[in-house]
Parts: C-alpha cells; sequence; structure tokens
C-alpha cells in the first residue's frame, strides 16, 4: 500500500485517524491504547502489500529487544551486542545482496552456482537501520532499553516511516511514543505537509517520470536519434522526478507521522541549492547521510586522523552507502563517484579563489554538474548504453533538429513543460515569497488555500492515471 494510493488516502487512513481519535475520546489518559492501535494499524499497512514478510519484522522486533536488555544487564555485553548487529546485517545481505555476490562468484571463477531469487521485502533496509541505531545507541549508553516491546515494535513498524523513510532513531521519538501531545494544530499542519506532499509526488515526480522514461529506457540503437538539448532535459528531468519522488514521500510520512503527535527529523532541505558537494549531502537525504556518519564515518575516525586514513575513512563510508542502495554495480560506482569529489573538495580546491561572487557561483554550477551526473550513473545500470547516453549529452551526431523532435514527439514535450514549476518548487520560495510578519497570518491561509487545491488536482490525476511508481520503494 502506497501514501498515493486511492485506498490509503480515502479508506486506511481515514479509519485510522477517526479510530485513533475516537480511543482518545474515550481513554484520553491512557496513551498505551493508542499505541497499541497505531501498532495493529502499521501490521496491517505492512502485511496488505507484505503478508509473509511481516514475520521477520516481528522476529526482527523480537531479537533487537531482547538483545537490547541482555547486554545492556549482562557484564559480558559485546559478543551479545556483535550477534545482534551479525543478525539485522545477515536477513539484509540474504535478501537483499545473495544475488549480487553469486552472480559475481559466478562471472569471476566461472562456475556455475544457483543465483538465489529472494522477493525484497519492502522496507527492509529502512527499518533494519532503525533496529541498528536503537541496538547500538543502547550499547552505547545514550539510551536506555525499551522495557515495553510493544513500543519498541511502534517504533520500529510505524507504518508512516516504515516502507522508505525518513530513517527515524529512536532516541528522536523515545518520549514521543511514551508521553505526546496530540492537537488540532498538529494535525492540520500535518494533513497540509501530506497534501503538499502527495502533489510532489504526483503532480511533478509521476509527469518528470514519464518524460525521463521515455527517452532513458531507450534501446542504445534508438539514442542516436535523439537530440542532444532533449537528452539534457530528460537527464534534469530525472534529477526533479527523484528529488519530489522522494522528498514528497518524506513530507508526507513527517505529515502522517505529526497527525498522530510524532515529529520526525527533517530529510531534504533544498538540496539543489547546495554550495559545495559536501553541503548537497547535508541537504539531501539527510537521515540516511547521518546515520553513516554517526554509526560508519565517525567510528572509523572521522576527519581526527591522518589524511590517508581520513581518505580511507571517505571511501569505505561512501562505498557502503552507494551499495546501501541496491546490488548492482552502477549504485557502487555512485557511491566512490562521491567519495572521489568529497576527497577533492577536502584536500585539492583552493578555498581563496572560491570565495569570491564569481568564484562562489561558479562552484555552484560545478556542484550542479556533479550531481546530475551522478544520478545518470545512478540510474543506467548497463554501462554501455550510460556510454551512449553521456556522448549523446556532448555530441549530437545525426544533427536531428530540437523543434523536430519535440513536434513530433507532443507526449514527451509536454512533460518537460513540468520542469519548470518543479525548478521553481526546488527552491526556498518560503522564505522568499514571505516575510518573518506574514508567517502567522498570510501563510497559513495561502498554505491552506494552496494544500487543498493541490489535494483535488492530485487526487483527479491519480483516478485518470495508473502510472504512479515509487523510486525508493525498491531500496
Amino acid at each position: 500500500m502506497v501514501f498515493s494510493s486511492l485506498y490509503f488516502i480515502f479508506i486506511f487512513i481515514p479509519a485510522v485517524c477517526i479510530i485513533y481519535y475516537v480511543l482518545k475520546l474515550f481513554f484520553p489518559r491512557k496513551l498505551a491504547v493508542r499505541n497499541v492501535f497505531l501498532l495493529l494499524s502499521s501490521l496491517f499497512f505492512y502485511a496488505w502489500g507484505e503478508p509473509v514478510y511481516i514475520f521477520l519484522m516481528l522476529c526482527s522486533i523480537a531479537v533487537n529487544y531482547l538483545c537490547a536488555l541482555w547486554f545492556d544487564k549482562s557484564r559480558h555485553s559485546k559478543p551479545i551486542f556483535i550477534f545482534c548487529v551479525f543478525f539485522n546485517l545477515f536477513f539484509l545481505l540474504l535478501f537483499k545482496y545473495s544475488s549480487f555476490f553469486m552472480r559475481n562468484i559466478n562471472l569471476v571463477f566461472h562456475s556455475d552456482f544457483t543465483v538465489p531469487s529472494f522477493a525484497l521485502p519492502i522496507g527492509i533496509s529502512f527499518y533494519t537501520f532503525q533496529a541498528l541505531s536503537y541496538v547500538i545507541d543502547v550499547y552505547r549508553k545514550k539510551t536506555e532499553p525499551q522495557k515495553n516491546i510493544l513500543n519498541l515494535a511502534l517504533y520500529i513498524s510505524l507504518f508512516p516511516q516504515l516502507i522508505a523513510g525518513p530513517i527515524v532513531r529512536y532516541v528522536d521519538i523515545q518520549k514521543e511514543i511514551s508521553s505526546r501531545n496530540e492537537s488540532l494544530e498538529k494535525f492540520i499542519s500535518g494533513l497540509k505537509k501530506f497534501m503538499f506532499g502527495l502533489a510532489s509526488k504526483v503532480i511533478l515526480a509521476n509527469n518528470l517520470a514519464l518524460a525521463a522514461d521515455k527517452i532513458l529506457n531507450l534501446p542504445v540503437s534508438d539514442i542516436s536519434g535523439i537530440p542532444c538539448a532533449v537528452m539534457w532535459l530528460s537527464v534534469i528531468s530525472y534529477a526533479l522526478q527523484i528529488y519530489f519522488d522522494f522528498f514528497g514521500y518524506s513530507l508526507m510520512a513527517a505529515g502522517l507521522g505529526e497527525m498522530f503527535g510524532f515529529t520526525f527529523p527533517r530529510n531534504f532541505n533544498n538540496p539543489y541549492c547546495a554550495s559545495s558537494i559536501t553541503d548537497f549531502w547535508r541537504r539531501w537525504h539527510i537521515t540516511l547521510s547521518s546515520w553513516f556518519r554517526d554509526y560508519v564515518y565517525i567510528p572509523l575516525g572521522g576527519n581526527r586522523v591522518k589524511p590517508l586514513r581520513h581518505v580511507f575513512n571517505i571511501l569505505v563510508t561512501w562505498f557502503l552507502t552507494g551499495f546501501w542502495h541496491g546490488e548492482n554495480w552502477n549504485f557502487i560506482l555512485w557511491g566512490v563517484y562521491y567519495a572521489f569529489f568529497l576527497i577533492l573538495e577536502k584536500y585539492l580546491f583552493f578555498r581563496k579563489p572560491l570565495e569570491s561572487s564569481f568564484g562562489k557561483i561558479t562552484y555552484r554550477v560545478f556542484t550542479l554538474a556533479v550531481i546530475l551526473f551522478g544520478w545518470l550513473i545512478f540510474r543506467i545500470e548497463n554501462f554501455n548504453q550510460f556510454g551512449v547516453i553521456l556522448k549523446k549529452l556532448f555530441v549530437n551526431e545525426n544533427n536531428t533538429l530540437f523543434i523536430n523532435y519535440v513536434t513530433e514527439h507532443a507526449d514527451v514535450s509536454s512533460k518537460f513543460l513540468f520542469l519548470i514549476p518543479a525548478i521553481l518548487c526546488s527552491l526556498p520560495l518560503n522564505g522568499i515569497l514571505f516575510s518573518k510578519k506574514d508567517k502567522s497570518k498570510t501563510v497559513f491561509l495561502l498554505d491552506t488555500l494552496a494544500a487543498f487545491v493541490l489535494f483535488v488536482l492530485s487526487v483527479l490525476l491519480l483516478v485518470a492515471s495508473t502510472y504512479n511508481p515509487f523510486i525508493y520503494f525498491r531500496f
């Protein structure tokens, strides 16, 4: 069940909200009752798409609960902690990466081992990382273990962030699990976030996906007929598609959480306005990059080591970041690609020339170029196709005219028009359009009206179309 499905919008979430607040009305001081209902709703939500793998998630909850209690009290906690980390990673490696390892073993050693084919449990990368952050923080004494297994189960399975994040850490919401204040103001704020997120996904991401897929999914033999300008537009469309797809989902998740009194961490902060590559990763998928920073990069030594070791730490962290996204070499290459530019940025790029206005603008353009080519690596799994597309971005071999192409392919060219609102919406418009004095009155009214109009338009598009993918469900 996806957030942008009509079943979720008009049946599941209204039913959950009504029952939840009826329970609050009859049991105002018994948060545990509402927590149990949210837990049951979350398990139903997951079982809707994964009726078998729900038992895997329940097993993960039970093992992490018992291990955290055990190594919190035991004098010999390290072996238990290692077992718990291994347990979490084992199922992630088994379901997500076993076929990748076996394919490459067969390729390298010319063997003929059977390549396993497992259906990837939805959201396993996200809820595994959440479980790991919990046990690691308990082991480090940053938080106390949760004594109530139902509360821990709610943290790991809470449906707004279960399928595709954001990666919420236990320390961030542990107080809200046991004590939170739901209010009409929070509910309305969360509902508007959900509506804006839905519009980002349905209006922008889905239409940009149609433009990007039409070009980037072409076989190699057909790419030669694509004009250079159209290829650039398709790459930019994909960059904005993946942003509004995941940003929209994260905003919907944050809105749903707020409707039930939870505050999820921000996952995006206008990433395409980044002033550098380092700044981009402070703005893009913030919960994932901060997870790798705190649980991989810093334990390796971070930047408080000699330069050679620092380079090694960056390479390892970004190799794992790329590999986390999927079991194909293009994801690993994508991670190493960013490691390369981050190392260049930290050690070889001179800061003095970049301090001028011209230098800052130039470096922002350079950063955007690095990001665009990075998304091309991320998208294209076939390296031959990648090379042909890369060449097409700079060489118009058949001298195909842009105007002729867009005239003959109106279905594609019409979708490119969504680049205009997408680019505008990727900017921090709220800070540009409204002053601090206006934010209490004007913004509330305009936000509410805009949210309602965009929600109606999104629903109409969902009714009219069957094309409604979510990129990050595959991770």
